[in-house]
């Protein structure tokens, strides 16, 4: 971008056991936010972790996204 901002489309949203949402963090890359998503993931806690769009509806496979599409 030529006015020196950062564009950070992608977000990790962590979903906890009462199905409350957070928002991680977000990143420049998809692959940049699916690494630090698995990584949390691989600790083995019950909370769900997954990589989205920011603006996006899309959630983790079999679940759906802020706007409850699926």
């Amino acid at each position: 971008m030529s006015d020196g901002t950062i564009t950070l489309p992608w977000q990790v949203i962590r979903q906890d056991d009462n199905g409350n949402r957070y928002r991680v963090g977000q990143y420049a890359t998809r692959a940049e936010a699916q690494k630090i998503a698995d990584n949390l993931d691989s600790r083995g806690h019950k909370q769900l972790y997954w990589v989205e769009r920011i603006g996006g509806t899309a959630g983790p496979a079999g679940f759906p996204g802020p706007s409850g599409a699926a």
